[in-house]
């Protein structure tokens, strides 16, 4: 066993893709495609509210799967509100866990009370079993 923690920061994506919550479904799909990603992080109305996230997942689920409209619904109406969020310092290994537990496939990072990036259970694993504590 190596020893080598691995913090969440270290696995993070920095880049934010956001979409206002009051934006189509449609027009979320085509941010996500043109941008390559499954996600979306919902911009918040103001500092006391809350970060959401909306994905592919999001849009099979609770628009294509009940026969709703991708023009006609709001992201807003669809989104996961609030978004689990993880410290940019905590272990990898942790993370996985309690993603795991929650069923919840990935989570904004924060620092200082600060969302600074985004994290996957997907990017998280694929790093730990590569360069983690289990080599």
């Amino acid at each position: 066993m190596s020893g080598t923690v691995i913090k969440v920061r270290d696995v993070m994506a920095t880049e934010l893709r956001k979409i206002n919550g009051l934006a189509s479904v449609r027009d979320a799909l085509d941010r996500m495609q043109a941008s390559g990603t499954n996600s979306l992080v919902i911009e918040r109305r103001h500092e006391g509210d809350e970060y959401a996230f909306v994905t592919v997942y999001d849009v099979a689920e609770r628009v294509i799967s009940a026969n709703r409209s991708v023009e006609r619904t709001s992201v807003y109406e669809i989104m996961t509100k609030p978004a689990l969020t993880l410290s940019a310092e905590m272990n990898i290994k942790y993370a996985i866990r309690l993603l795991a537990r929650l069923g919840v496939r990935r989570a904004l990072v924060t620092k200082g009370g600060d969302v600074v990036g985004f994290v996957s259970q997907r990017d998280m694993v694929m790093r730990y079993v590569d360069d983690g504590e289990e080599k």
